[in-house]
């Protein structure tokens, strides 16, 4: 059995050692003498031929490589395999701007809309899954307003570049416009994310309309150029408008046009939604809002005097008010606010003679409270809060309060006022007129009467009129008077 084995052993050391092909480094074979034919050596050198050329088709493909010159786009539009991002100037997007770029950028979107889907966000609403159309930092002209082929999709970001709108652009339109004619869910889109990007209008309409969506973000954006809106903002919900710059003419005050300005940097039509650190600098109006439960907080607005005729923040809501206006700087422009309920002002600055209107349409201003602000004039007699009641006068009065304001070179008014007089005979007459805010108005007397001498008089509030008080006694004694009045306790 050992001899079989040793013997087989033999045999195959012999068929290795007739496999033997010595090859050089540089791939060149070198003949050797086996026992085979000359038939089966034909074949094995051509086996080493195949495997020459195989390893020459390595050194060709770097030598290619290295050969290339500069950047040169892909032939197709491409799109990366992981984080879906549709690079636009792939798809014939010219990132200089001298050509249109509309078609392509489109293309971007379509593809977009018809990649991949992961579920769904709210009901009727495809997940994109985080899809990009990515910009590329460069600067394209557009012709029409840029949209999604259809409705009913989220979770999409436009980011990283410049969009400026043709001369034939139309001018009811919007380089990015999020509607749709039809959907089958509530909303049109969802989370929809426009980042990083710059509108030039280029005095053709407006930048941004998003209408009917829910949870769109408008992040770090400059617009500019715009005629209509900058932002409209129509139905839905929760639009977030965020460290952004707007502004119809790009200057940062003291423009000679600015009389001129026109348009609204952001017009709000929907619910819901909130505008924060935001610097808007040249409109005729800053922000319009016709929704309610609207925020707005850290925002600038110098856009347009109000001796020009300039509003900085306009609520257009009559009766349905529910804003809220914090830590914001009013430069020159103010507020105005039609019928307001329920309309919270505070720890803002009022700059140049600027100030808050409650404007009255059918009188009524319940659930204001304008408090801790500052206000800075220039000693022009202007008051902080006015009222217009040129269209009739304000009836319903309930819980406004206006008051712990900070006024210099301007003239305060409030809802609750104090004061004291000294006097020797039988009346006191405070009078509030030149701090209330609204006329003929006093819902709440408080007063403390000090006499001086042994005498002990009786003493009384005796009249509430044109918001004047006055105190009675029943016997001429010298006396402090001190007086607090509220108009706008709960009645």
């Amino acid at each position: 059995m050992a001899r079989k084995t040793l013997g087989l052993l033999s045999l195959m050391t012999a068929g290795l050692a007739s496999l033997i092909i010595i090859v050089h480094a540089y791939g060149e074979s070198v003949p050797v003498t086996t026992p085979f034919s000359s038939g089966r050596a034909d074949h094995f050198h051509e086996k080493v031929r195949q495997m020459q050329e195989f390893k020459a088709s390595f050194s060709r493909r770097d030598l290619a490589a290295a050969a290339t010159p500069g950047y040169a786009p892909a032939p197709s539009p491409q799109v990366t395999s992981g984080p879906r991002v549709y690079g636009v100037i792939s798809y014939g997007a010219d990132p200089t701007g001298k050509s249109d770029s509309t078609e392509a950028i489109l293309k971007a979107l379509s593809d977009a809309f018809n990649g991949p889907r992961e579920g769904s966000l709210i009901e009727g609403i495809a997940n994109l899954g985080g899809a990009e159309i990515h910009l590329e930092g460069g600067n394209y002209l557009i012709s029409k307003p840029l949209r999604l082929p259809d409705a009913g999709v989220g979770n999409l970001m436009i980011h990283g570049g410049t969009l400026r709108a043709s001369d034939d652009f139309p001018t009811d339109g919007y380089l990015i416009d999020l509607s749709a004619s039809k959907s089958s869910s509530s909303y049109n889109y969802e989370y929809i994310t426009l980042k990083d990007l710059m509108f030039d209008s280029n005095y053709r309409g407006g930048a941004i309309s998003v209408i009917n969506s829910l949870r769109t973000s408008i992040d770090n954006c400059y617009i500019a150029r715009f005629t209509s809106n900058g932002i409209l903002v129509q139905s839905g919900h929760e639009t977030y408008i965020r460290n952004s710059f707007l502004g119809q003419r790009i200057t940062a005050g003291g423009d000679p046009g600015e009389r001129n300005f026109t348009g609204t940097a952001i017009n709000l039509m929907g619910n819901d939604n909130a505008v924060t650190d935001v610097v808007i600098f040249s409109a005729a109006v800053g922000i319009m809002v016709s929704g309610q439960a609207n925020t707005f907080s850290g925002v600038h607005c110098y856009n347009k005097a109000t001796g020009f005729g300039g509003t900085g923040i306009y609520l257009k809501l009559p009766g349905n008010t529910q804003t809220r206006i914090v830590n914001s700087y009013l430069d020159y422009t103010g507020i105005v606010a039609e019928d307001p309920v329920q309309l919270h002002i505070s720890s803002s600055f009022f700059l140049g003679d600027a100030f808050i209107v409650l404007k009255s349409i059918n009188g009524v201003a319940k659930g204001v409270n304008i408090v801790d602000n500052l206000f800075s004039g220039k000693n022009n007699g202007v008051e902080i809060v006015k009222l217009d009641q040129s269209n009739g006068a304000f009836k319903q009065i309930d819980q406004v309060f206006v008051d712990r304001n900070t006024v210099q070179g301007m003239n305060t008014r409030a809802t609750v006022a104090r004061a004291s007089m000294q006097g020797n005979g039988t009346s006191w007459t405070v009078d509030f007129s030149s701090i209330l805010l609204f006329p003929n108005l006093i819902k709440h007397v408080q007063y403390s009467f000090s006499a001086s001498g042994s005498s002990f008089p009786n003493h009384a509030l005796r009249n509430v009129s044109e918001n004047r008080v006055v105190i009675e006694s029943d016997v001429a004694v010298p006396a402090s008077v001190f007086v607090t009045v509220d108009q706008g306790v709960t009645s």
